[in-house]
């Protein structure tokens, strides 16, 4: 019962080919240890109880003295001896288990590939909750912030505007005259 499709269509689809299955899939999945074709449910080797899973198969294993990701092709009984082979090869130490911590002080957030972030201004590495230039004192954005003192002639009519009397609308300290006085740009 491997073949598929309808009776108007028998080339569309295929049937699973697990044996409580059968399911008609119009987009199967063929595996690639046994080379059987497969629904969705049951595409992975080991839902389809695969007789050669471990073809092409990748899994990594963490090694617990020294935090070492060792990469296993093999059968699940032989991570066992692999990682005793680690540890007799001197690569092993336990120095190494130390995870990195977020620099701010006050924070001892273990940095890991999912909670890091580096600062594209100071190019600091730092936990997500420290990933903005004021939450981790960046030192690129306090140098920068003279910079921006010294402003653009926007900042300077801001801070102008923010100082004029209301009542005079910036009248105070000019000669009167009777013409209205111009604004120039500069």
């Amino acid at each position: 019962m491997a073949g598929g499709g309808t009776e108007a269509f028998p080339d569309l689809g295929k049937h699973c080919q697990f044996s409580a299955c059968h399911q008609l899939d119009f987009l199967p999945f063929k595996c690639q240890a046994c080379h059987k074709v497969f629904c969705l449910e049951h595409k992975s080797c080991k839902s389809h109880e695969c007789p050669k899973p471990e073809h092409n198969s990748r899994k990594v294993i963490i090694c617990e003295i020294c935090s070492t990701s060792i990469e296993v092709t093999g059968k699940e009984d032989q991570e066992k001896m692999i990682l005793e082979k680690h540890e007799k090869s001197g690569n092993c130490d336990p120095r190494k288990k130390k995870k990195p911590t977020c620099p701010v002080r006050t924070c001892r957030e273990t940095l890991t590939f999912s909670n890091r972030t580096v600062c594209k201004t100071c190019r600091l590495e730092v936990c997500l909750k420290h990933r903005f230039p004021a939450d981790h004192a960046c030192k690129q954005a306090s140098s920068s912030a003279p910079a921006a003192t010294r402003g653009s002639w926007n900042d300077k009519f801001l801070a102008a505007f923010s100082l004029r009397d209301r009542k005079d609308c910036g009248k105070s300290g000019r000669p009167s005259s009777s013409t209205t006085p111009s604004l120039k740009a500069h």
